[in-house]
C-alpha cells in the first residue's frame, strides 16, 4: 500500500503559531505532528505521498526524504481547495493498488488503522472510513450507518450525538474517477466527503471500521495543549540522557535530552519532557504535562506548568508561563507572566478567525507565535494572543491579541518636582 498524508493548508484557525509554518509541523511532545501520523501508518505502507502547498519547503525540510526507512515523495496540491482535491493531486502516482489516506493534522492510535485495513479488505470495499462516537457533532461529519455499510456523511449536523468521520480512509483507484465528478461544496472547496456520497449513490460499496481510542483533530490552538498532556501522560518514560546536578529534584517520569544541563534548585514533577542542549534552572519548577523543545533556557525563579515551549525559546527569569503555547526562537523579559485563570472562573474563550470561540478550559494562558520579545514585566491575559514578530514593550498589559510583526508600547507620564 501507498499511504497518502494531506498536509496543505494553512491552519488559519491555530494562529499565530501557523504565521510561518504549515499547521502540520507544529510540535507536541517536542515531536511535529504530522509525524505520529507518518509513525502509524508506517507498518502498512511501503512509501508515503504528502500532499503539500502552503509553506511546503519547511516541511520537506523538517521530514526529509524518508520516515522509518520509507521513501517520502511530495506532491504539490492541485489549484482548489478541500479534501478531494488534494486527494486527486496524488492519481498520477497510484497504480492499480489500494492506498490510505489520512488528515496530516490529526492524532489517532495504531488500533484505528488495523482495525479500518482488517473491514475494508474483510469487506472487500471501494473504500472505508475510521468513525467514532461523539455526543457532539457541531464541528464534525456525520456519518449514517446500516450494517456494515455507510449510507451518507452529513457535514456539521449541530450538536446532536452519533459517529464522526475521523479523517482516516481506505480507497481503491477507482475514487479518483468519482472525485473528477464532484462539484463544489457550499464552503467553495471539492469534499471528499462529498465524493463519498457520490458513491454511496451509484451503489458503490463503503464500509467503516469503529474506534474507540484517543483521537484528536488539531484544528485550535489548545487541542495542541490536549495532545501534549495525552502523550506524555500515556507514552513518556523516565530517561536522563543530559546532566542533572545535584540539588535538582527529578519526580518520574521526566525526559531530558542529550546536551541539556539541568541546574541545582531546579525542581521538576513529571511527566515533563525536555529536548537536547537546554539550560534548566537553577531555582526553578516545571510543574506535569509541559514540554519544552532544543536550545531553550528556562531559567531562575520561573515557573512552567503545563505548557508548550517550543525550540530555542526563552523563559529566563522571574516568568510564570501557565496552560500557555510559545512558539519557536521566543524570549520572555524578566517578569513577564501569563495569566491563566479568569476571575470568575469561567471558560476562556480565544479569537479565532474574527470570532470567539469557547475553548472548554477555564484555564488556559497565552498562545504566542514565534520570534515574538516581550519587555520586562508584561502581563498577558488568558487566552490572548501574540503574533510572530511581534515586540511588546516593558510593562504592558496584553489585554486584546497583537498582530504579527507589531510594535506594542505603553507611554509613561512622568511627573517632577521639588519637594
Amino acid at each position: 500500500m501507498i499511504g497518502v498524508v494531506l498536509a496543505a493548508g494553512k491552519g488559519e484557525r491555530l494562529r499565530p503559531l501557523t504565521d510561518d509554518r504549515p499547521k502540520v509541523i507544529l510540535k507536541v511532545a517536542n515531536r511535529p505532528i504530522i509525524e505520529y501520523v507518518l509513525e502509524n501508518l508506517s507498518p502498512f505502507v511501503d512509501e508515503f505521498l504528502i500532499v503539500v502547498r502552503y509553506e511546503k519547503e519547511k516541511l520537506m525540510q523538517a521530514i526529509g526524504d524518508e520516515f522509518n526507512g520509507k521513501p517520502v515523495i511530495y506532491v504539490e496540491q492541485l489549484e482548489g481547495e478541500g479534501t478531494a482535491r488534494a486527494i486527486y493531486s496524488v492519481k498520477d502516482y497510484i497504480e492499480d493498488e489500494a492506498f490510505l489516506v489520512a488528515n496530516g493534522d490529526i492524532y489517532f492510535e495504531l488500533d484505528g488503522l488495523k482495525a479500518l485495513i482488517h473491514e475494508f479488505k474483510k469487506q472487500k470495499a471501494d473504500a472505508a472510513l475510521l468513525i467514532k462516537e461523539f455526543d457532539d457533532l457541531s464541528h464534525l461529519g456525520m456519518v449514517e450507518v446500516e450494517g456494515k455499510l455507510v449510507k451518507g456523511i452529513r457535514e456539521k449536523p449541530g450538536k446532536i450525538s452519533g459517529y464522526a468521520n475521523l479523517g482516516v480512509y481506505a480507497f481503491t483507484p477507482e475514487v479518483f474517477g468519482f472525485i473528477e465528478e464532484t462539484g463544489v461544496s457550499p464552503r467553495g472547496e471539492y469534499e471528499i466527503t462529498d465524493t463519498l456520497n457520490l458513491m454511496i449513490e451509484k451503489r458503490k460499496k463503503i464500509t467503516y471500521a469503529p474506534y474507540e481510542g484517543y483521537w484528536n483533530d488539531i484544528g485550535r490552538p489548545w487541542n495542541l495543549l490536549e495532545l501534549n498532556e495525552y502523550i506524555l501522560k500515556r507514552y513518556l518514560r523516565h530517561n536522563i540522557r543530559g546532566v542533572v546536578e545535584e540539588g535538582a529534584t527529578l519526580i518520574p517520569p521526566v525526559e531530558i535530552g542529550e546536551g541539556t544541563v539541568v541546574r541545582s534548585g531546579a525542581y521538576i514533577i513529571g511527566p515533563v519532557k525536555i529536548g537536547r542542549n537546554s539550560r534548566i534552572g537553577p531555582n526553578c519548577f516545571i510543574r506535569p504535562y509541559t514540554s519544552i523543545g532544543d536550545g531553550c533556557h528556562v531559567g531562575n525563579a520561573v515557573e512552567v506548568k503545563n505548557s508548550i515551549i517550543m525550540d530555542h525559546s526563552n523563559a529566563p527569569h522571574l516568568n510564570y508561563v501557565g496552560d500557555s503555547i510559545i512558539g519557536e526562537h521566543t524570549n520572555l523579559g524578566a517578569g513577564t507572566i501569563t495569566a491563566n485563570l479568569r476571575h470568575d472562573r469561567g471558560n476562556i474563550k480565544v479569537e479565532i478567525k474574527g470570532k470567539l470561540e469557547d475553548s472548554g478550559r477555564h484555564k488556559l494562558g497565552a498562545i504566542i507565535g514565534h520570534h515574538v520579545k516581550t519587555g520586562i514585566n508584561v502581563t498577558i491575559y488568558p487566552g490572548r494572543k501574540i503574533g510572530s514578530y511581534a515586540f511588546v514593550g516593558p510593562g504592558v498589559i496584553v489585554d486584546k491579541n497583537i498582530p504579527a510583526n507589531t510594535l506594542v508600547a505603553v507611554k509613561q507620564e512622568k511627573i517632577i518636582r521639588e519637594r
